[in-house]
C-alpha cells in the first residue's frame, strides 16, 4: 500500500511538471499539438463520410425490397437486340406469370415498363417518369399509400386509365390541393388519380424516388408505350436462403421459354440483389477504410512533429534533466517524465481533434449535400492511434533524456 501510494505521488508529480513544461511554450505545444488535431478530425470526417456513402447505397438497395431478384433483359455480358425505343425485347408478361405460377418458394412477382412523359393538369405540366407495373409492385418495393387507393388486378386486366403518383409530382402539379380524384394527361390521353404514394425521399445515386407516376402494366404497354415486352421482371423470393435456388430454376425456366440451347449465351440476366448487397458493403468498406488510412498519415506526420520537439525540449532541459539525475531522479523517472508529455499532447490534440472532426461531419452533412454517419469505432480508434503515436514518438526522445550523463549534463551550457 505504501508503495503504491508513493508511485503515485510520483506520478502525479510528473504530470505537474509536464503540465508546467508544456505551458511555458504555449506556441510551440500548439504547433506541435496542431498535427494530431488535424489528424483526428480527418480521419473522424472522412471516415464519416465513407460510412455515410455506404449507408445510403446500402438503403438504396434495400428499399428495393428484401430477398429481391431482377430479372433484365440482354445477356449479362452483351446489351442483347435492342428495339426502336432503345429496350431489350426478350422479357414479356408471361415470362412473369410463368415464374409466378411455376417456380417455389416465389412470394410476389411483378413485372415492369417505363418511360419518361410530359404530365398535364390545368395549366400546370411536368416532365416525369412513368412507369407500368401490377399490384404486387407494391409489396416488393414496399410502398406506402399516402392518400387514396392502389390500382386492382381487375384494372391490369381492363386496361382502365389510372394512376398513382409521387409527392414530388404532387406537388408541382397540384401544390396543396388533394389530388385524389384529379384527372391528368399523359400522351394526351386522360387518366385518373385514385392514389399518392408517401414520400421515399432520394436515392443513393441523388434520385428523387417520388417523382413517378405508376399506372396498370398492360396500360403502360398497350395504351402508352405501345410495346409486347416488359422492362424487368420484379421477383421477391420467401425465404433469403432459397435465394440461389430460385434464381437458378428462373433462368432454366426462361432458358426452356425462350428456346435457348445448351451452351449458348442467355438473352437475359438474373440480379441478386442480395449478393449486390454483399459485393457493395465490402467495396465501400475498403473504400471507409482507404479514406481513413489516407487520412491517418497525417497522424503520423504529427507524430514525426511530436518527436522532434520533444528532442528539442530534452536539448534545451539538458541541464535540468543532470540535476534531476543528481538528486537522485533515476532512470525510468526521466523517461516517464518525457512519456508524458509527448502523451499529453496526443491526449489534448486528439480530445479537440474529436470535437472538431464531429462538427466538421455534421457541417459536411448540411452543407455539403453527403449524408455522414459518425461512428463511436472511427472516433475511439483515431483517439487510440493518435494515443499510441504520442508514446510511439515520444519513446526515442525520452530514452535520449534518460541515458543523459549527469556530469556531463551539469557541464551542458
Amino acid at each position: 500500500m505504501k508503495n503504491f501510494l508513493v508511485i503515485q505521488m510520483l506520478f502525479t508529480e510528473l504530470l505537474k511538471m509536464a503540465w508546467l513544461s508544456l505551458g511555458a511554450n504555449k506556441l510551440r505545444t500548439f504547433l506541435t499539438m496542431l498535427g494530431v488535431i488535424i489528424g483526428v478530425t480527418s480521419v473522424i470526417a472522412l471516415v464519416s463520410v465513407g460510412m455515410g456513402v455506404k449507408k445510403n447505397i446500402l438503403d438504396n438497395i434495400s428499399r428495393l425490397g428484401s430477398n429481391m431478384l431482377i430479372v433484365m433483359p440482354g445477356s449479362a455480358n452483351r446489351g442483347g437486340m435492342r428495339g426502336a425505343a432503345g429496350s431489350v425485347i426478350t422479357l414479356t408478361y408471361d415470362d412473369a406469370e410463368a415464374i409466378k405460377n411455376k417456380i417455389k418458394n416465389v412470394e410476389y412477382v411483378s413485372p415492369t415498363v417505363q418511360g419518361s412523359y410530359q404530365v398535364v393538369y390545368g395549366h400546370e405540366n411536368w416532365n416525369t417518369t412513368v412507369t407500368g407495373v401490377i399490384p404486387e409492385y407494391v409489396a416488393i418495393q414496399s410502398l406506402e399509400i399516402k392518400s387514396g387507393l392502389f390500382f386492382s388486378e381487375h384494372d391490369v386486366d381492363v386496361r382502365n386509365r389510372v394512376a398513382v403518383i409521387g409527392s414530388t409530382v404532387a406537388a408541382n402539379l397540384f401544390e396543396s390541393v388533394n389530388p385524389v380524384g384529379k384527372k391528368i394527361r399523359i400522351g394526351n390521353a386522360p387518366y385518373t388519380i385514385i392514389g399518392v404514394l408517401e414520400s421515399k425521399g432520394q436515392s443513393s445515386g441523388g434520385q428523387d424516388q417520388d417523382d413517378v407516376v405508376l399506372i396498370p402494366l398492360t396500360t403502360a404497354q398497350e395504351r402508352l408505350i405501345g410495346v409486347t415486352y416488359v422492362r424487368s421482371i420484379n421477383v421477391q423470393v420467401s425465404d433469403a436462403d432459397k435465394m440461389d435456388e430460385v434464381q437458378s430454376n428462373i433462368e432454366k425456366l426462361l432458358r426452356q421459354r425462350h428456346r435457348i440451347r445448351e451452351g449458348a449465351e442467355d438473352d437475359f440476366n438474373v440480379r441478386n440483389l442480395t449478393s449486390l448487397m454483399e459485393m457493395m458493403n465490402s467495396s465501400t468498406t475498403m473504400i471507409t477504410l482507404l479514406l481513413g488510412a489516407i487520412a491517418g498519415i497525417s497522424l503520423i506526420v504529427g507524430g514525426v512533429g511530436i518527436m522532434n520537439i520533444t528532442l528539442a525540449s530534452v536539448t534545451e532541459r539538458t541541464r535540468e534533466i543532470g540535476i534531476r539525475k543528481a538528486i537522485g531522479a533515476t532512470y525510468s523517472n526521466i523517461m516517464l517524465q518525457f512519456l508524458i508529455e509527448s502523451t499529453m499532447i496526443s491526449v489534448i490534440g486528439g480530445i479537440i481533434g474529436i470535437l472538431i472532426g464531429v462538427v466538421a461531419a455534421q457541417l459536411i452533412s448540411k452543407f455539403g449535400g453527403f449524408t455522414t454517419v459518425i461512428s463511436s469505432l472511427s472516433i475511439a480508434a483515431s483517439f487510440g492511434f493518435a494515443l499510441f503515436v504520442g508514446i510511439f514518438f515520444g519513446m526515442l526522445p525520452a530514452r535520449k533524456a534518460a541515458r543523459l550523463d549527469p556530469i556531463e549534463a551539469l557541464r551542458y551550457e
